[in-house]
């Protein structure tokens, strides 16, 4: 069974002056956009020390944690991460082996350091972590942690993105690091298109259903225990291919029950409190939006026009706006209403062309989606919801569409055909940092899980 066990208490007094040096923007950063997705801030920089190991045969599970540690601090957007290159000979595996001076002069000149040892004895694994502001000795770790776990390399990185996370949340003045979460994502690679999921790095790669028709847009659920999603079911013996909701429960690891009904229906949301699922339908004739509660009993039409409808997604603070997308003018818009399907309004872009695809920021405040201009590509576009002000974050580089946010506001994985084939990205919620999550076969429709 694995444990962590903490070896030294933070310092309330430290951790204030953490977050008012480092999460406290400069004036000149405070615009819509750095403040809404929390990367205008000033950056601590970070160095990662080799982890020591404490046998010959833990030195493969030492620098697979060192590396991971490594990426994880370098894609949070939040510290200034110290190249490898630059750090001393000297590596220190418990904080009595510091060298402060070497670690804060240049050519690394960190403020915060992370190190520690790892040791593999047969089946069991142990991982001491420290991280320590060099630049006063006096202060006992920021953190200081022993990891128990198996002996696996599964469990080195998940031991290493606790780790990151960590220190992500002392440097960001206690949000959640994102690098234990998961995104959920479609795949063809077995021959269908199936819903799969990895880790948000990309890691461990692995097929969630097997319904062997196609599967479309998951949704992680809130709680991150079930995966909405649209999938192509056969109406008891007719050979007729119908689109459906589907639920897969990640706790079960199977499909759960849930009615089926006339037409075509896709794209489910969730509410923030997942009680309740909203979601595209025909079973009246036209596409609209319907929302029920999630045994999926008496749906309720919220919308009613001459176009389609679809594409929900609900304002994760309030709970009581909704972003879609409808034709109703002609081409695909964005519009917002309320939860109940009332104050139903266009919002007015600065421009022409089609809208699909948005997607609320956790904060409530940004909302991003894919936008076709008329000279221009698919790309992907951020909004500040109160004043319409907008960012665009990808340009001319193949189609880039269906945004999902990371819980922690500042990332978006998406999907791009950039490459010549469609696969799973994600970078900075201001378009920097672009990372390719996926190469094996055509991948889309990616969603960030909640937690």
């Amino acid at each position: 069974m694995k444990n962590v066990r903490i070896l030294y208490p933070c310092l309330s007094v430290f951790i204030f002056g953490l977050i008012c040096v480092f999460s406290a923007s400069p004036a000149a950063a405070q615009d819509w956009f750095r403040t809404g997705t929390g990367l205008g801030v000033s950056k601590a920089r970070v160095a990662v020390a080799d982890f020591a190991p404490k046998s010959p045969a833990a030195q493969p599970m030492a620098v697979e944690f060192s590396d991971v540690v490594r990426n994880d601090l370098d894609f949070s957007g939040i510290l200034d991460l110290v190249s490898k290159s630059y750090n001393p000979l000297q590596t220190p595996a418990s904080p009595a082996e510091v060298d402060f001076k070497a670690w804060s002069d240049g050519p690394a000149s960190s403020q915060l350091l992370a190190f520690g040892s790892l040791s593999a004895d047969g089946s069991s694994l142990e991982i001491s972590a420290w991280l320590n502001d060099v630049r006063n000795s006096s202060l006992p770790p920021v953190i200081g942690k022993v990891y128990r776990g198996a002996a696996t390399d599964a469990q080195v990185r998940a031991f290493a993105h606790q780790f990151a996370d960590e220190i992500i949340g002392k440097l960001s003045g206690g949000l959640p690091g994102i690098a234990a979460t998961q995104i959920a994502f479609v795949s063809n690679r077995t021959g269908n298109k199936e819903i799969w999921a990895m880790d948000y790095d990309g890691e461990n790669q692995h097929p969630l259903t097997q319904i062997h028709t196609i599967s479309l847009t998951p949704r992680w659920s809130p709680d991150a225990t079930r995966i909405a999603f649209t999938c192509y079911a056969q109406p008891g013996s007719s050979s007729v291919l119908t689109a459906q909701i589907c639920i897969y429960s990640t706790a079960s690891n199977r499909l759960i029950s849930w009615p089926r009904f006339q037409g075509t229906n896709s794209s489910p949301a969730w509410s923030p409190d997942g009680s309740q699922l909203m979601f595209m339908s025909s079973m009246y004739g036209n596409p609209e939006l319907f929302i029920t509660d999630t045994s999926g009993a008496r749906p309720k039409r919220l919308t009613y026009s001459n176009g389609a409808n679809t594409s929900p997604s609900f304002n994760p603070k309030t709970g009581q706006q909704v972003a879609f997308v409808s034709d109703r003018g002609g081409i695909p818009q964005l519009y917002t209403m309320n939860a109940d399907g009332t104050s139903q309004s266009k919002i007015d872009l600065p421009d022409m062309g089609y809208v699909i695809d948005p997607a609320w920021s956790p904060n409530g405040q940004l909302l991003a989606f894919s936008w076709r201009r008329p000279s221009g590509n698919y790309d992907l576009y951020v909004m500040e919801i109160v004043t319409h002000q907008l960012v665009e974050l990808t340009r001319d580089a193949g189609r880039n569409e269906r945004p999902s946010w990371a819980p922690d506001g500042r990332h978006l994985v998406f999907e791009s055909t950039r490459t010549g084939t469609r696969q799973i990205w994600s970078m900075l919620a201001d378009g920097t940092s672009a990372r390719q999550l996926t190469k094996q076969g055509q991948n889309e429709s990616p969603n960030w899980s909640p937690k």
